[in-house]
């Protein structure tokens, strides 16, 4: 169970999954619109998602091959606990900010 939640809960996973909610998306289309992930980390997430079922990747026999890859049944299943997840992040973002902010100035303050 630990491995599922560890892959799911993952911030790229998490990122694929979101954008694929709204498409069937090509792998640079993928990388252009998710920020600071490499190519490795991508090809990595998306073989992980396809191989729990997630993902499907379709290969086109075209010259050059198109790879395009979308949200399988099961992958949709995360698509509100995904959404609410965003959702709180977005209502309480200025909260977390502030109670970093005030977290980071007692640390400075014990160690000064």
């Amino acid at each position: 169970m630990r491995q599922i939640l560890d892959r799911i809960a993952d911030k790229w996973s998490l990122l694929v999954i979101s954008l694929l909610e709204q498409r069937t998306m090509r792998f640079n289309e993928l990388r252009r619109a998710i920020d600071g992930i490499s190519q490795r980390m991508l090809t990595v997430t998306l073989r992980n998602l396809e191989r729990d079922g997630l993902v499907c990747r379709t290969v086109h026999p075209e010259i050059p091959p198109r790879v395009e890859y979308h949200l399988t049944a099961l992958g949709c299943t995360l698509l509100d606990i995904i959404q609410s997840l965003v959702h709180w992040t977005e209502e309480h973002q200025h909260e977390i900010a502030h109670a970093r902010a005030e977290f980071d100035e007692r640390a400075a303050d014990r160690s000064a």
